[in-house]
Protein backbone atom coordinates (compact mmCIF):
# COMPACT_ATOMS: atom_id res chain seq x y z
CA UNK A 1 0.00 0.00 0.00
CA UNK A 2 1.11 3.72 -0.40
CA UNK A 3 2.27 4.14 3.50
CA UNK A 4 4.46 1.25 3.07
CA UNK A 5 5.89 2.65 -0.30
CA UNK A 6 6.64 6.17 0.37
CA UNK A 7 8.56 5.05 3.47
CA UNK A 8 10.16 2.03 1.78
CA UNK A 9 11.32 4.18 -0.64
CA UNK A 10 12.89 6.87 1.84
CA UNK A 11 14.53 3.87 3.46
CA UNK A 12 15.74 2.91 0.29
CA UNK A 13 17.63 6.17 -0.23
CA UNK A 14 19.34 6.31 2.68
CA UNK A 15 20.76 2.72 2.19
CA UNK A 16 22.11 3.65 -0.91
CA UNK A 17 24.15 6.70 0.96
CA UNK A 18 24.95 4.02 3.50
CA UNK A 19 26.48 1.67 1.25
CA UNK A 20 28.50 4.42 -1.00
CA UNK A 21 29.52 5.89 2.31
CA UNK A 22 30.81 2.23 3.27
CA UNK A 23 32.56 2.05 -0.22
CA UNK A 24 34.76 5.49 -0.23
CA UNK A 25 35.81 4.40 3.20
CA UNK A 26 36.90 1.21 2.60
CA UNK A 27 34.29 -1.20 3.52
CA UNK A 28 35.33 -4.77 3.21
CA UNK A 29 34.51 -7.00 0.74
CA UNK A 30 30.62 -8.92 1.82
CA UNK A 31 30.15 -11.31 -0.77
CA UNK A 32 30.86 -14.49 2.26
CA UNK A 33 28.09 -13.14 4.63
CA UNK A 34 25.06 -14.31 4.52
CA UNK A 35 21.65 -12.29 4.06
CA UNK A 36 20.42 -10.05 6.67
CA UNK A 37 17.07 -10.07 7.72
CA UNK A 38 15.20 -7.13 7.64
CA UNK A 39 14.15 -4.86 10.44
CA UNK A 40 10.47 -3.79 11.20
CA UNK A 41 10.39 -0.21 11.99
CA UNK A 42 7.35 2.40 12.27
CA UNK A 43 6.54 4.61 8.81
CA UNK A 44 7.52 7.80 8.83
CA UNK A 45 4.75 9.89 6.68
CA UNK A 46 0.83 8.33 6.61
CA UNK A 47 -1.59 10.62 4.13
CA UNK A 48 -5.67 10.00 4.66
CA UNK A 49 -8.32 11.42 2.70
CA UNK A 50 -11.57 12.31 3.71
CA UNK A 51 -14.47 12.41 0.97
CA UNK A 52 -16.75 15.43 0.57
CA UNK A 53 -19.51 14.39 3.83
CA UNK A 54 -22.91 14.89 2.23
CA UNK A 55 -23.74 17.86 0.11
CA UNK A 56 -27.82 17.68 2.80
CA UNK A 57 -28.45 20.98 4.66
CA UNK A 58 -29.85 18.84 7.61
CA UNK A 59 -25.89 17.51 7.84
CA UNK A 60 -23.45 17.35 10.61
CA UNK A 61 -20.03 16.22 10.10
CA UNK A 62 -17.36 15.27 13.18
CA UNK A 63 -14.22 14.30 12.39
CA UNK A 64 -12.00 12.29 14.78
CA UNK A 65 -8.10 12.19 14.44
CA UNK A 66 -5.90 9.34 16.82
CA UNK A 67 -2.90 8.03 16.39
CA UNK A 68 -2.33 4.76 18.92
CA UNK A 69 0.71 4.89 21.26
CA UNK A 70 2.01 6.55 23.73
CA UNK A 71 3.20 9.99 24.69
CA UNK A 72 6.70 10.57 22.99
CA UNK A 73 8.97 11.75 19.91
CA UNK A 74 7.93 14.43 17.78
CA UNK A 75 5.23 14.84 14.69
CA UNK A 76 2.51 16.47 13.22
CA UNK A 77 -0.82 15.43 11.86
CA UNK A 78 -3.78 17.30 9.95
CA UNK A 79 -6.43 17.70 7.70
CA UNK A 80 -6.84 20.82 5.23
CA UNK A 81 -9.79 21.31 2.51
CA UNK A 82 -8.80 20.22 -0.80
CA UNK A 83 -7.87 22.76 -3.08
CA UNK A 84 -8.21 25.36 -0.67
CA UNK A 85 -6.03 27.35 1.71
CA UNK A 86 -7.46 26.86 5.27
CA UNK A 87 -6.45 26.38 8.71
CA UNK A 88 -5.68 22.86 9.73
CA UNK A 89 -8.87 20.90 10.80
CA UNK A 90 -8.25 18.71 13.96
CA UNK A 91 -4.74 19.31 14.52
CA UNK A 92 -3.29 15.98 16.32
CA UNK A 93 0.28 16.54 18.53
CA UNK A 94 0.75 14.03 20.44
CA UNK A 95 -0.44 9.86 20.49
CA UNK A 96 -2.77 7.80 22.72
CA UNK A 97 -5.86 11.56 22.86
CA UNK A 98 -8.23 11.83 20.13
CA UNK A 99 -9.01 15.02 18.95
CA UNK A 100 -12.58 16.22 16.76
CA UNK A 101 -13.96 18.57 14.17
CA UNK A 102 -17.48 18.96 13.22
CA UNK A 103 -19.19 21.03 10.39
CA UNK A 104 -22.81 21.48 9.55
CA UNK A 105 -21.61 22.93 6.31
CA UNK A 106 -23.82 21.26 2.87
CA UNK A 107 -20.77 22.13 1.07
CA UNK A 108 -18.47 20.47 3.18
CA UNK A 109 -15.55 19.87 0.88
CA UNK A 110 -13.18 16.48 0.84
CA UNK A 111 -10.04 16.81 3.16
CA UNK A 112 -6.13 15.81 2.93
CA UNK A 113 -4.45 14.53 5.97
CA UNK A 114 -0.62 14.18 5.96
CA UNK A 115 0.57 12.75 9.62
CA UNK A 116 4.70 12.51 9.75
CA UNK A 117 6.93 11.68 12.65
CA UNK A 118 5.60 10.01 15.88
CA UNK A 119 1.89 10.32 15.01
CA UNK A 120 2.38 8.32 11.53
CA UNK A 121 1.95 5.02 12.41
CA UNK A 122 -1.31 3.78 12.51
CA UNK A 123 -2.82 7.31 12.28
CA UNK A 124 -6.54 7.27 11.35
CA UNK A 125 -9.52 9.45 11.10
CA UNK A 126 -12.99 8.87 11.53
CA UNK A 127 -15.73 10.69 9.43
CA UNK A 128 -19.16 10.52 11.01
CA UNK A 129 -22.55 12.43 9.17
CA UNK A 130 -25.80 12.23 10.88
CA UNK A 131 -28.86 13.66 8.41
CA UNK A 132 -31.58 13.96 10.50
CA UNK A 133 -33.96 14.88 7.29
CA UNK A 134 -34.68 13.85 4.27
CA UNK A 135 -33.80 11.11 1.85
CA UNK A 136 -30.73 10.90 2.55
CA UNK A 137 -31.45 10.71 6.29
CA UNK A 138 -29.10 8.30 8.45
CA UNK A 139 -25.80 7.90 10.03
CA UNK A 140 -23.19 8.37 7.04
CA UNK A 141 -19.51 6.84 8.70
CA UNK A 142 -16.29 5.67 7.14
CA UNK A 143 -12.32 5.38 8.27
CA UNK A 144 -11.06 8.06 5.93
CA UNK A 145 -9.18 6.55 3.10
CA UNK A 146 -5.82 5.61 2.28
CA UNK A 147 -4.68 6.90 -1.74
CA UNK A 148 -4.25 3.49 -3.53
CA UNK A 149 -4.49 2.71 -7.37
CA UNK A 150 -7.29 0.15 -7.48
CA UNK A 151 -10.59 -0.64 -5.77
CA UNK A 152 -13.11 -2.88 -5.52
CA UNK A 153 -16.91 -2.01 -4.51
CA UNK A 154 -19.24 -4.68 -4.31
CA UNK A 155 -22.64 -3.87 -3.60
CA UNK A 156 -22.94 -0.43 -5.52
CA UNK A 157 -26.51 0.15 -7.83
CA UNK A 158 -28.12 2.11 -10.23
CA UNK A 159 -31.70 0.46 -9.43
CA UNK A 160 -34.50 3.30 -8.78
CA UNK A 161 -35.09 4.46 -5.36
CA UNK A 162 -30.84 4.56 -4.79
CA UNK A 163 -28.41 7.23 -5.93
CA UNK A 164 -25.17 6.31 -5.51
CA UNK A 165 -22.11 8.83 -6.03
CA UNK A 166 -18.67 7.31 -6.67
CA UNK A 167 -16.14 9.77 -4.31
CA UNK A 168 -12.36 10.02 -6.24
CA UNK A 169 -10.04 12.25 -3.95
CA UNK A 170 -6.69 13.17 -5.48
CA UNK A 171 -3.93 13.96 -2.47
CA UNK A 172 -1.53 15.06 -5.27
CA UNK A 173 -0.83 18.17 -6.97
CA UNK A 174 -0.92 16.44 -10.81
CA UNK A 175 -4.08 14.80 -12.36
CA UNK A 176 -5.04 11.38 -11.88
CA UNK A 177 -7.42 9.67 -14.70
CA UNK A 178 -9.53 6.87 -13.84
CA UNK A 179 -11.06 3.94 -15.18
CA UNK A 180 -14.57 2.37 -13.77
CA UNK A 181 -15.87 -0.58 -14.97
CA UNK A 182 -19.20 -2.02 -13.78
CA UNK A 183 -20.20 -5.45 -13.63
CA UNK A 184 -24.69 -6.56 -12.92
CA UNK A 185 -25.51 -9.77 -13.35
CA UNK A 186 -25.69 -10.33 -16.89
CA UNK A 187 -21.21 -9.17 -16.86
CA UNK A 188 -19.58 -6.06 -17.61
CA UNK A 189 -21.89 -2.75 -18.68
CA UNK A 190 -20.92 -0.44 -21.19
CA UNK A 191 -20.57 2.87 -19.68
CA UNK A 192 -20.96 6.16 -21.50
CA UNK A 193 -18.06 7.96 -19.51
CA UNK A 194 -16.19 5.27 -17.35
CA UNK A 195 -13.05 5.41 -18.78
CA UNK A 196 -10.42 8.58 -18.58
CA UNK A 197 -12.25 10.61 -16.01
CA UNK A 198 -10.40 12.90 -14.59
CA UNK A 199 -9.48 14.03 -11.12
CA UNK A 200 -7.34 17.59 -10.90
CA UNK A 201 -4.87 17.66 -8.47
CA UNK A 202 -5.82 18.50 -4.73
CA UNK A 203 -9.43 17.80 -5.46
CA UNK A 204 -12.31 15.39 -5.33
CA UNK A 205 -14.40 14.83 -8.07
CA UNK A 206 -18.11 12.89 -7.56
CA UNK A 207 -19.42 10.37 -10.07
CA UNK A 208 -22.67 9.66 -10.18
CA UNK A 209 -23.50 6.40 -11.19
CA UNK A 210 -26.58 6.44 -13.14
CA UNK A 211 -24.89 8.69 -15.28
CA UNK A 212 -22.37 6.25 -16.47
CA UNK A 213 -25.13 3.38 -18.01
CA UNK A 214 -28.57 3.07 -18.94
CA UNK A 215 -29.39 0.30 -17.54
CA UNK A 216 -30.95 -0.07 -13.82
CA UNK A 217 -29.01 -2.56 -11.97
CA UNK A 218 -29.93 -3.75 -8.16
CA UNK A 219 -26.86 -5.06 -6.91
CA UNK A 220 -23.11 -3.85 -9.19
CA UNK A 221 -19.43 -4.30 -8.55
CA UNK A 222 -17.31 -1.61 -9.40
CA UNK A 223 -13.64 -1.86 -10.45
CA UNK A 224 -11.56 0.96 -9.93
CA UNK A 225 -8.43 1.73 -11.32
CA UNK A 226 -6.28 4.86 -11.43
CA UNK A 227 -4.45 4.43 -14.89
CA UNK A 228 -2.13 7.41 -13.69
CA UNK A 229 -1.75 8.71 -10.33
CA UNK A 230 -3.27 7.46 -7.00
CA UNK A 231 -6.49 8.31 -5.05
CA UNK A 232 -8.59 7.57 -2.87
CA UNK A 233 -12.40 6.21 -3.59
CA UNK A 234 -15.48 5.55 -1.79
CA UNK A 235 -18.88 5.19 -2.60
CA UNK A 236 -21.90 7.32 -1.15
CA UNK A 237 -25.11 5.29 -1.15
CA UNK A 238 -28.61 6.89 -0.47
CA UNK A 239 -31.40 4.30 -0.70
CA UNK A 240 -34.96 6.12 -0.55
CA UNK A 241 -36.19 3.48 1.57
CA UNK A 242 -33.51 2.78 3.75
CA UNK A 243 -31.22 5.15 4.17
CA UNK A 244 -27.36 6.17 3.49
CA UNK A 245 -24.25 5.10 4.39
CA UNK A 246 -20.80 4.93 2.78
CA UNK A 247 -19.83 2.20 0.75
CA UNK A 248 -16.22 1.25 1.61
CA UNK A 249 -13.52 -0.59 -1.07
CA UNK A 250 -13.91 -4.49 -0.38
CA UNK A 251 -10.99 -6.80 0.13
CA UNK A 252 -8.81 -7.96 -2.21
CA UNK A 253 -10.04 -11.00 -4.77
CA UNK A 254 -9.70 -14.09 -2.54
CA UNK A 255 -10.33 -17.35 -2.62
CA UNK A 256 -11.72 -17.18 1.79
CA UNK A 257 -13.44 -13.81 3.20
CA UNK A 258 -14.56 -12.46 6.13
CA UNK A 259 -17.67 -10.50 7.25
CA UNK A 260 -16.89 -9.48 10.42
CA UNK A 261 -19.58 -8.16 12.77
CA UNK A 262 -23.12 -8.08 11.51
CA UNK A 263 -25.80 -6.71 14.51
CA UNK A 264 -27.61 -9.20 15.98
CA UNK A 265 -30.68 -7.16 14.85
CA UNK A 266 -30.53 -7.31 11.48
CA UNK A 267 -33.69 -7.27 9.77
CA UNK A 268 -32.17 -7.83 6.14
CA UNK A 269 -28.61 -8.91 5.06
CA UNK A 270 -28.01 -9.03 1.16
CA UNK A 271 -24.50 -10.69 0.12
CA UNK A 272 -23.07 -9.22 -2.99
CA UNK A 273 -20.37 -11.38 -4.42
CA UNK A 274 -18.50 -10.88 -8.26
CA UNK A 275 -16.32 -13.42 -9.57
CA UNK A 276 -13.43 -11.40 -11.68
CA UNK A 277 -11.40 -14.49 -12.69
CA UNK A 278 -11.39 -16.93 -16.33
CA UNK A 279 -13.46 -19.64 -13.95
CA UNK A 280 -17.08 -19.74 -12.39
CA UNK A 281 -16.41 -20.06 -8.64
CA UNK A 282 -18.59 -22.62 -6.27
CA UNK A 283 -18.58 -20.84 -2.61
CA UNK A 284 -19.55 -22.23 0.70
CA UNK A 285 -21.36 -20.08 3.22
CA UNK A 286 -20.83 -20.32 6.81
CA UNK A 287 -21.78 -17.80 9.79
CA UNK A 288 -19.64 -17.50 12.76
CA UNK A 289 -21.47 -17.42 16.04
CA UNK A 290 -20.65 -16.48 19.74
CA UNK A 291 -20.38 -20.39 20.02
CA UNK A 292 -19.27 -20.97 16.33
CA UNK A 293 -19.70 -21.42 12.95
CA UNK A 294 -22.44 -22.66 11.88
CA UNK A 295 -24.35 -23.06 7.91
CA UNK A 296 -26.95 -20.64 7.05
CA UNK A 297 -30.18 -23.07 6.65
CA UNK A 298 -31.00 -22.66 2.88
CA UNK A 299 -27.91 -21.22 1.61
CA UNK A 300 -25.34 -23.42 2.28
CA UNK A 301 -23.29 -22.66 -0.88
CA UNK A 302 -23.37 -19.82 -3.91
CA UNK A 303 -21.98 -20.04 -7.30
CA UNK A 304 -21.04 -17.53 -8.94
CA UNK A 305 -20.53 -16.90 -12.89
CA UNK A 306 -16.82 -15.50 -14.31
CA UNK A 307 -17.51 -12.04 -14.67
CA UNK A 308 -20.72 -11.76 -13.65
CA UNK A 309 -22.31 -10.00 -9.83
CA UNK A 310 -24.26 -12.33 -7.86
CA UNK A 311 -26.52 -11.42 -5.03
CA UNK A 312 -28.55 -13.42 -2.46
CA UNK A 313 -31.06 -12.37 0.48
CA UNK A 314 -29.90 -14.00 3.29
CA UNK A 315 -32.79 -12.19 5.28
CA UNK A 316 -32.17 -12.16 9.87
CA UNK A 317 -29.39 -14.75 8.79
CA UNK A 318 -27.97 -13.67 12.90
CA UNK A 319 -31.60 -14.57 14.32
CA UNK A 320 -31.06 -11.98 17.25
CA UNK A 321 -27.24 -13.06 17.83
CA UNK A 322 -24.18 -11.08 16.32
CA UNK A 323 -22.44 -12.80 13.82
CA UNK A 324 -20.07 -12.87 11.21
CA UNK A 325 -20.16 -14.29 7.58
CA UNK A 326 -17.19 -16.68 6.37
CA UNK A 327 -17.20 -17.27 2.69
CA UNK A 328 -14.60 -19.77 1.13
CA UNK A 329 -14.20 -22.12 -2.34
CA UNK A 330 -15.88 -25.46 -2.78
CA UNK A 331 -13.01 -28.24 -2.78
CA UNK A 332 -15.02 -29.35 -5.24
CA UNK A 333 -13.34 -27.25 -7.73
CA UNK A 334 -10.36 -25.48 -7.82
CA UNK A 335 -10.41 -22.60 -5.38
CA UNK A 336 -10.98 -18.91 -7.33
CA UNK A 337 -10.96 -16.00 -6.27
CA UNK A 338 -13.80 -13.62 -5.34
CA UNK A 339 -14.95 -10.15 -4.56
CA UNK A 340 -17.59 -9.93 -2.01
CA UNK A 341 -19.86 -7.21 0.86
CA UNK A 342 -23.14 -6.96 2.69
CA UNK A 343 -25.83 -4.78 2.60
CA UNK A 344 -27.51 -4.81 6.05
CA UNK A 345 -30.78 -3.00 7.28
CA UNK A 346 -31.86 -2.73 10.91
CA UNK A 347 -35.43 -1.54 11.30
CA UNK A 348 -38.48 -2.20 9.76
CA UNK A 349 -41.29 -0.19 7.86
CA UNK A 350 -40.39 3.59 7.35
CA UNK A 351 -37.62 3.08 10.15
CA UNK A 352 -34.97 1.90 8.85
CA UNK A 353 -31.29 2.67 8.47
CA UNK A 354 -28.42 0.79 6.04
CA UNK A 355 -25.12 -0.15 6.77
CA UNK A 356 -22.53 -1.83 4.39
CA UNK A 357 -20.15 -4.65 5.26
CA UNK A 358 -17.19 -5.32 3.14
CA UNK A 359 -14.87 -8.39 3.21
CA UNK A 360 -11.75 -7.36 4.94
CA UNK A 361 -8.17 -7.99 5.63
CA UNK A 362 -7.03 -9.55 8.51
CA UNK A 363 -5.32 -7.93 11.61
CA UNK A 364 -2.00 -8.78 11.54
CA UNK A 365 -0.01 -6.38 14.19
CA UNK A 366 -2.50 -3.75 15.20
CA UNK A 367 -5.77 -2.06 14.27
CA UNK A 368 -7.89 1.22 15.60
CA UNK A 369 -10.61 3.00 15.12
CA UNK A 370 -11.81 6.05 16.10
CA UNK A 371 -15.26 8.24 17.22
CA UNK A 372 -16.40 5.38 20.01
CA UNK A 373 -18.59 6.62 21.77
CA UNK A 374 -19.92 5.09 25.83
CA UNK A 375 -23.18 3.95 24.62
CA UNK A 376 -23.44 2.44 20.85
CA UNK A 377 -20.81 1.03 20.33
CA UNK A 378 -20.27 -2.73 19.66
CA UNK A 379 -16.85 -4.45 18.36
CA UNK A 380 -16.68 -7.66 16.70
CA UNK A 381 -14.06 -9.69 16.82
CA UNK A 382 -13.83 -13.06 14.89
CA UNK A 383 -11.06 -15.55 14.46
CA UNK A 384 -9.80 -18.52 12.35
CA UNK A 385 -7.41 -20.95 12.40
CA UNK A 386 -6.87 -21.10 16.25
CA UNK A 387 -8.03 -19.14 19.22
CA UNK A 388 -6.30 -16.44 19.37
CA UNK A 389 -5.56 -13.95 22.61
CA UNK A 390 -6.47 -10.05 21.40
CA UNK A 391 -5.61 -6.67 23.52
CA UNK A 392 -7.99 -4.20 23.37
CA UNK A 393 -7.29 -0.49 24.33
CA UNK A 394 -10.05 2.03 24.86
CA UNK A 395 -8.50 5.19 24.82
CA UNK A 396 -8.56 8.54 26.44
CA UNK A 397 -11.75 10.47 25.72
CA UNK A 398 -12.05 13.43 23.59
CA UNK A 399 -12.64 15.18 27.23
CA UNK A 400 -9.85 13.66 29.29
CA UNK A 401 -9.33 10.45 31.16
CA UNK A 402 -7.30 7.40 31.09
CA UNK A 403 -6.96 4.42 28.61
CA UNK A 404 -7.95 1.09 29.28
CA UNK A 405 -6.74 -2.28 28.49
CA UNK A 406 -7.88 -5.87 28.59
CA UNK A 407 -6.97 -9.04 27.38
CA UNK A 408 -9.64 -11.27 25.32
CA UNK A 409 -10.00 -14.65 23.93
CA UNK A 410 -11.64 -15.46 20.78
CA UNK A 411 -12.42 -18.70 19.73
CA UNK A 412 -11.37 -20.60 16.45
CA UNK A 413 -14.29 -19.96 14.02
CA UNK A 414 -16.46 -18.04 16.36
CA UNK A 415 -17.37 -14.01 17.12
CA UNK A 416 -16.61 -12.28 20.12
CA UNK A 417 -18.93 -9.47 20.20
CA UNK A 418 -18.25 -6.27 23.04
CA UNK A 419 -19.04 -2.83 24.07
CA UNK A 420 -15.46 -1.38 24.55
CA UNK A 421 -14.99 1.09 27.59
CA UNK A 422 -13.24 4.16 28.16
CA UNK A 423 -12.25 5.66 31.57
CA UNK A 424 -13.00 8.88 30.03
CA UNK A 425 -15.55 11.26 28.67
CA UNK A 426 -15.91 11.97 25.63
CA UNK A 427 -15.56 10.29 22.00
CA UNK A 428 -12.32 7.49 22.39
CA UNK A 429 -10.20 5.34 20.12
CA UNK A 430 -10.52 0.93 19.87
CA UNK A 431 -7.06 -0.10 19.67
CA UNK A 432 -7.24 -4.12 19.29
CA UNK A 433 -3.69 -5.87 18.85
CA UNK A 434 -3.80 -9.75 18.47
CA UNK A 435 -1.62 -11.39 20.56
CA UNK A 436 1.53 -14.02 18.97
CA UNK A 437 1.05 -17.43 18.73
CA UNK A 438 -3.13 -17.36 17.64
CA UNK A 439 -4.83 -17.99 14.97
CA UNK A 440 -6.19 -14.92 12.40
CA UNK A 441 -8.31 -12.00 13.74
CA UNK A 442 -10.79 -10.23 11.61
CA UNK A 443 -12.61 -7.13 13.03
CA UNK A 444 -14.92 -4.38 12.79
CA UNK A 445 -17.12 -1.72 14.82
CA UNK A 446 -20.39 -0.77 14.43
CA UNK A 447 -21.34 2.69 15.92
CA UNK A 448 -25.58 3.08 16.85
CA UNK A 449 -27.00 6.26 17.09
CA UNK A 450 -30.82 5.91 16.86
CA UNK A 451 -32.82 9.30 16.04
CA UNK A 452 -36.38 9.84 16.16
CA UNK A 453 -37.54 5.88 16.22
CA UNK A 454 -34.67 5.53 13.24
CA UNK A 455 -32.19 2.68 14.75
CA UNK A 456 -29.37 4.75 12.75
CA UNK A 457 -25.97 3.01 12.02
CA UNK A 458 -22.33 2.38 10.61
CA UNK A 459 -20.14 -0.41 10.17
CA UNK A 460 -16.37 0.56 9.95
CA UNK A 461 -14.25 -3.01 9.11
CA UNK A 462 -10.93 -2.68 11.10
CA UNK A 463 -7.87 -4.01 8.67
CA UNK A 464 -4.19 -3.97 9.87
CA UNK A 465 -3.46 0.06 10.10
CA UNK A 466 0.39 -1.36 8.50
CA UNK A 467 2.08 1.08 10.77
CA UNK A 468 5.02 -0.89 10.48
CA UNK A 469 7.11 -2.05 7.02
CA UNK A 470 9.58 -3.88 6.70
CA UNK A 471 13.16 -2.42 5.91
CA UNK A 472 15.95 -5.00 4.25
CA UNK A 473 19.31 -4.62 6.25
CA UNK A 474 21.85 -4.00 4.02
CA UNK A 475 25.59 -4.18 3.70
CA UNK A 476 28.21 -3.23 0.92
CA UNK A 477 30.02 -5.04 -2.17
CA UNK A 478 32.58 -3.66 -3.65
CA UNK A 479 31.98 -6.23 -6.56
CA UNK A 480 28.99 -3.87 -8.06
CA UNK A 481 32.27 -1.53 -9.26
CA UNK A 482 33.53 -3.93 -11.35
CA UNK A 483 30.06 -4.13 -13.57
Amino acid sequence: MNRSTISLAGAVAALVVLTGAASLTGGSDSSAAPAASAARLPVQRTTLLCPPPSSSEFATTTYTSFTPGSSGGSGTASLVPAAAKAKPIAPLTAPGKPVTATTDKADAPALIGTADGSLAPGWTVQQSTVVDSGAARGLLGTSCLVPDSEFWFAGASTAAGRQDYLQLVNPDEAPAVVDVQMYGKDGQLKAATGDGITVPGDSAEPVLLSTLVADKEQDLTLHVVARSGRVGAAVQATDSNKGADWLPAAGDPATSLVMPGIPGDASDVRLVVFDPGGDDADLTLKLATSTGSITPAGNETLHVKSGMTTAVDLGDVTKGEPGSLLIASSTSHSPVPVVAALRVTRGKGSSQDLAFLPATAPVDTRATVADNRTKGTTLALTATGKDTSVKITSSAGTSGGDAVTKTVTVKAGSTLSLAPQSAGSGAFAVTIEPQPGGGTVYASRTLALPLDGIPMFTIQTMPDDRGMVSVPKAGSRLQILNH
